[in-house]
């Protein structure tokens, strides 16, 4: 498919007169006409280019793909690619907010004037900095857009859509909400692509969590592995490690069965305590264990350290880890506030002789026995013995880690998306960009299985460009 092959999205919306002559108004004309829209509406959309944005919950920056999807009738997984990649830091004074509004009545303790803003324009409440911060959000989302397509050499006319997630501010189950702070009609106006955002209240709306979303993307592209074999057990586990740890329980057995038996949720912290305890000491830091200020490259900090079990044990004791599914989890739940009043909450003897690498090394551990908990739980009650740990996200280049989950998960093999022709940076953007097609198409996006809503549902609004 060429560049100049991709259907223009505003010609293919409205059915041809021609199209619909054959229909009439007996007894099938209800299923003649859906067949007809089927035809005309979607059709056009099932293969071509979407792009897909991704910024999560540790806020390094936003990440951006252009995906070119094969027809939905294709069962080789492989043939859906990712055409072009870019990834941006986000401006300071963006991040700075953003992490503010985070926080209960966060915005409060923003320093004013805030850099990069003029002074009579400075929000003054925290409903104004959301607002503001919607309209930012998206003027940066634009710009990372259009120098992926500069990059790609690929004309926005030749993309179907754009598939931006936004940013998580509030994620509220219990409450019934979950809140993307982005504003889509600026990113359809500077980039001339109709963008599909809000994915996750439909799901809500009809009783899910809304979260997580990324198990029906894992499903599409890692389910149906090998039947069991001598040296195979044909299960697997795509587990992603952005800011929270969420894993799809993929149990061996047909594409059929395993849609049937599908599970997923958020087990817990991943990087998001590690990025804000290191982020905390990291103007502290000796050079030779600091390569960044956002995180703990290669885990030198961590590795310098101590597990605490003591600190281990209470940190595990939060009541998200043993809350049955479906479960989703979030700042919300696990932030530096959180931490430190569990430092706290430790014996004085005990933590006087705590050292931060020992809490960073014990934040590690937490990660990896939060998540292999987990796996473990699901791999008895599915009667799995082993099979496959397909990781992805940020965290699946934290070789520590790694060797941690393989310690504690001995039976299972440890690979990465990137051993299934997706890097591990990319998988949540292209999840994105997966999720918009199936917008755009009029397909289903959940998974009642994982999410707990009550029936599969389109998630998503389009803001047409």
């Amino acid at each position: 498919m060429t560049h100049t092959d991709a259907p223009s999205l505003d010609h293919s919306l409205s059915p041809s007169d021609s199209s619909l002559e054959h229909l009439d108004h007996h007894e099938s004309h209800l299923e003649d006409l859906e067949s007809a829209l089927s035809d005309t509406l979607f059709e056009s959309f099932d293969s071509g280019y979407y792009i897909g944005m991704m910024s999560g919950t540790s806020l390094d920056g936003m990440d951006a793909v252009i995906c070119q999807f094969d027809s939905a009738e294709a069962t080789d997984a492989a043939a859906d690619k990712i055409v072009a990649t870019h990834s941006q830091p986000f401006p300071e004074h963006l991040r700075e907010t953003l992490l503010a509004l985070c926080q209960p009545n966060g915005t409060a303790q923003l320093a004013y004037p805030v850099k990069n803003i003029i002074l009579d324009q400075q929000p003054h409440s925290e409903l104004e900095w959301f607002g503001w911060a919607s309209r930012e959000y998206a003027e940066f989302a634009s710009t990372v857009v259009n120098e992926l397509l500069q990059k790609s050499g690929i004309s926005p006319e030749a993309i179907l859509a754009i598939g931006c997630h936004g940013q998580t501010v509030r994620h509220r189950p219990n409450l019934g909400f979950s809140l993307q702070l982005v504003d889509p009609n600026i990113i359809a106006e500077r980039t001339g692509i109709s963008v599909v955002t809000d994915f996750r209240r439909r799901d809500m709306a009809v009783g899910g969590q809304g979260a997580p979303l990324a198990p029906a993307f894992h499903l599409d592209q890692f389910g149906a592995p090998l039947e069991p074999s001598q040296h195979n057990s044909g299960h697997r586990i795509v587990v992603n490690l952005g800011g929270i740890a969420n894993i799809t329980v993929l149990p061996a057995g047909s594409a059929e069965q395993q849609a049937a038996s599908v599970i997923g949720y958020d087990t817990g912290p991943a990087n998001i305590l590690l990025d804000a305890w290191y982020q905390y000491h990291a103007p502290s830091l000796d050079e030779s264990l600091k390569d960044n200020e956002l995180y703990d490259t290669d885990a030198k900090w961590a590795q310098s350290g101590q597990v605490n079990d003591e600190l281990l044990n209470q940190l595990l004791s939060h009541p998200y880890f043993t809350q049955p599914t479906p479960k989703s989890t979030g700042r919300e739940d696990f932030n530096l506030s959180w931490l430190q009043q569990q430092l706290e909450q430790l014996p004085e003897q005990t933590h006087a002789q705590l050292h931060p690498q020992d809490v960073q090394a014990t934040l590690t551990e937490l990660s990896a026995r939060s998540l292999s908990d987990a796996i473990a739980a699901e791999a008895t009650r599915l009667d799995m013995t082993g099979g496959e740990l397909i990781v992805c996200g940020g965290g699946a280049y934290n070789a520590y880690l790694l060797k941690r989950l393989a310690a504690l998960l001995p039976n299972w093999q440890i690979l990465t998306s990137a051993d299934f022709g997706i890097a591990p940076t990319w998988v949540e953007a292209m999840a994105f960009a997966w999720l918009a097609r199936q917008t755009i198409m009029g397909a289903t996006g959940n998974l009642p299985a994982v999410t707990g809503a009550s029936k599969t549902v389109v998630l998503g609004q389009v803001c047409f460009a």
